[in-house]
């Protein structure tokens, strides 16, 4: 399999393993030697990494490196549920347990019996949910939503979160029994802003990959392109890029991606009209300015695609009827 720098995804990112990824970055090129170690290890793991920085794919990747490789890689999310929704993603629940379950389900931790279950922002979840979280990891059991009867499951947890360790540790909000239980080894995953050496080859993996799924032959970027982006700050990390990268070659009709093609949040923010700033110099922005702004940046995209609609949202990376309401209605393919 073709080694890659870390957030390419030249590879299959279901079948990655640790072995696909390498670093010119000290500081990442330390996290995945430690990761290396610990899928070796059956020690739980937290990864901590703004969104957008491939903290899925990491956790991924150790499972497929470890012992528990041939088992099942169950992924959650912690965040923005309700309590009933949390305790039945997680333990399943029984017919009957609430309004609208209908049938038995498997929770994540039954499904992952064997294999890992990684819960991202699990700094999200609300206090009963971490004492069953807890409970879960210490002793392998559980019990459905409306029932009574113990149910086990052999699982190793990685979990995530996007704050920083010092979050974890001054909050009242978080367990200090469970955080100390989840962090048997700690990965942090740098932003991209604080990987310059990693930006080029991602950049170049990346065009390789969206020309290949659009059947483009992509040479390269002129000098405008490429200071443009190697300038940039990337507060999206490897999801932006990715999206980026797609919508560039997407719009580009020759072999080298030109500058107008490369549409950063900086470029259509500057198409704004001036704001009001408030004491501290900093300008504002209200709700109306930000869909203003973000029209203007579809429309490009959609000028550039000769008014479809259906590649335009293909190179945003939304869905048709999304497209059509962020236009208000105001375009016509």
């Amino acid at each position: 399999m073709k080694r890659a720098s870390t957030g390419n995804l030249g590879f299959d990112p279901w079948r990655c393993s640790l072995e696909d990824f390498q670093s010119a970055d000290p500081g990442m090129a330390r996290c995945l030697e430690l990761a290396r170690v610990a899928s070796q290890t059956e020690l739980p793991i937290l990864i901590l990494g703004e969104s957008g920085t491939g903290k899925t794919l990491l956790a991924r990747a150790i499972h497929n490196s470890s012992r528990r490789a041939e088992g099942p890689f169950v992924s959650f999310s912690g965040a923005a549920l309700s309590e009933t929704l949390l305790d039945s993603q997680l333990f399943g629940h029984e017919r009957g347990a609430f309004t609208g379950a209908q049938q038995r389900l498997k929770g994540k931790f039954e499904l992952a019996d064997g294999g890992t279950l990684f819960i991202d922002e699990i700094a999200d979840m609300s206090p009963l949910a971490q004492a069953k979280v807890l409970r879960a990891v210490e002793y392998g059991e559980f019990e459905r939503l409306g029932s009574e009867r113990l149910q086990v499951a052999d699982v190793r947890l990685l979990s995530a979160t996007h704050f920083p360790l010092r979050r974890f540790l001054d909050s009242d909000q978080f367990r200090k029994d469970l955080f100390y239980r989840i962090n048997g080894l700690t990965l942090t995953i740098a932003p991209l802003r604080d990987r310059p050496r990693d930006l080029r080859s991602l950049v170049a993996a990346k065009i390789n990959v969206s020309a290949g799924r659009q059947g483009k032959t992509i040479t390269g970027l002129s000098t405008e392109a490429a200071d443009m982006l190697f300038n940039y700050h990337w507060p999206g990390n490897l999801r932006e890029l990715d999206r980026v990268i797609h919508a560039a070659v997407a719009v580009t009709t020759g072999s080298v991606i030109g500058a107008e093609a490369v549409m950063l949040d900086g470029r259509w923010m500057a198409d704004a009209p001036a704001h009001p700033t408030r004491g501290d110099g900093a300008a504002t922005v209200d709700d109306s300015d930000l869909r203003m702004m973000e029209r203007r940046h579809i429309r490009r995209v959609l000028d550039k695609l000769g008014g479809n609609k259906a590649r335009t949202a293909r190179a945003l990376g939304i869905s048709r009827s999304t497209l059509d309401r962020k236009l208000a209605g105001g375009v016509s393919s």
